[in-house]
């Protein structure tokens, strides 16, 4: 028995029913649309892209990370924790340039690191762990504000209580008074804010690529977890653990396979030219290369015009194409079966043609990820069959002729 005075309001309860996976999540919007509409009345400056995290934090190291971004067609570099001190100490001061020894030995100049960032036109973001969001918040936005900060990854959040719930709405609504992006990091998962506040691009809440998951457990994630809102994978590209999730066209796929509208890519690599870090607290750290399949990367979108489920089957096998303008992007994931995968193109628009790069695992290509690309031609009529081994992947970029 609950006895409350009225006014009251309680959580929704959703139960949300369609005739196939496949269809819940081309329509997954009502969580969101159980939230108040948008509060930010100018939202020109909310700018989704995708994130390099910048692993050595020194100056060199985020020039490095900087030159790369800016070249790749990325928008953001972040610096995590570390750069203000040890992050889970409650003495750190998220106010000051403190490095946390264990993470970086420096130099690392934030300031000269913004100004460099605003002449490449990149955007600079740091984390924040929940330990000096809790303490600081009100001093810390005015200040990322002067010193030309985009955005913050919230770090270990609290999570379940009201109050955790209540302080996290507030944060964000603060954020967006300031002009600052978020992304929230570990346990939170989406529950539609980003409706009213969407600054609020992204959040974890997903057991994504640092916890090694195999395809088996992705292609559960992306049919349950999905259907909820974005999630923040942080896609890993030349980390040995690749193999041990699946392959690299798979890695390739999840751009597409799982919505974010800040799409954290290379996780655990550094940029060509960044000093070497080799203290294992980020990972197997592996220097990005030049394999020909990274322009996949540089062209895939973070938002998307369309969505089309082309194949639905939880922990066996999912293929989904978006389409951003004229273009189509289409992922597939495979399972613990190897298998023939037919794609129909009958989604693509009437009479258009339409010039495409196919994307797959291959033993037999010559480079430190064994990625094959093949270029087809495609239209509303095409059929492509494809011998997906266990574990593998595909992608491919369309663009209308």
């Amino acid at each position: 028995k609950v006895t409350k005075s009225l006014p009251f309001q309680s959580p929704w309860r959703v139960v949300m029913m369609a005739e196939n996976q496949g269809k819940q999540l081309e329509n997954n919007y009502i969580i969101q649309n159980l939230n108040e509409p948008c509060a930010i009345e100018d939202v020109s400056w909310i700018k989704p892209g995708k994130v390099l995290r910048e692993t050595t934090l020194t100056t060199k190291g985020a020039f490095a990370a900087i030159d790369f971004v800016a070249s790749h067609n990325m928008q953001y570099v972040h610096f995590d924790a570390g750069w203000y001190g040890k992050e889970t100490s409650k003495e750190s001061d998220a106010t000051t340039v403190t490095l946390d020894p264990k993470r970086s030995k420096g130099p690392f100049d934030l300031k000269a690191i913004c100004t460099y960032a605003k002449e490449k036109q990149v955007k600079v973001m740091l984390y924040v762990n929940r330990r000096a969001l809790e303490k600081q918040l009100d001093e810390l936005l005015p200040l990322y504000k002067k010193w030309g900060i985009a955005g913050i990854k919230f770090g270990f959040v609290r999570v379940g209580s009201q109050d955790a719930t209540n302080w996290m709405h507030e944060a964000i609504k603060k954020c967006a008074k300031y002009g600052i992006l978020v992304n929230v990091h570990d346990e939170y998962r989406p529950t539609g804010w980003s409706r009213t506040y969407p600054n609020f691009l992204t959040q974890e809440g997903i057991r994504g690529d640092e916890e090694t998951v195999p395809n088996r457990h992705t292609l559960i994630t992306m049919f349950t977890r999905m259907l909820a809102g974005a999630g923040d994978n942080t896609v890993c590209y030349y980390n040995e653990r690749v193999e041990e999730m699946g392959s690299h066209a798979s890695q390739l796929a999840k751009t597409i396979c799982l919505f974010s509208p800040l799409r954290f890519l290379y996780w655990y690599d550094r940029a060509p030219l960044a000093p070497v870090k080799d203290d294992a607290l980020w990972g197997n750290t592996q220097t990005i290369g030049n394999e020909p399949e990274l322009e996949f990367f540089d062209a895939v979108p973070t938002t998307w015009d369309e969505t089309k489920v082309l194949t639905a089957e939880i922990a066996e096998l999912g293929v989904i194409a978006r389409r951003k303008g004229n273009d189509w992007f289409v992922g597939g994931i495979n399972g613990e079966t190897a298998r023939e995968v037919e794609i129909d193109f009958s989604f693509l628009e009437q009479d258009a043609q339409y010039n495409a790069k196919l994307y797959t695992d291959d033993e037999s290509v010559n480079t430190r990820t064994q990625v094959k690309i093949e270029k087809l031609k495609l239209d509303k009529t095409s059929k492509l069959k494809l011998d997906v081994k266990k574990n593998n992947g595909f992608a491919i970029h369309l663009e209308q002729r």
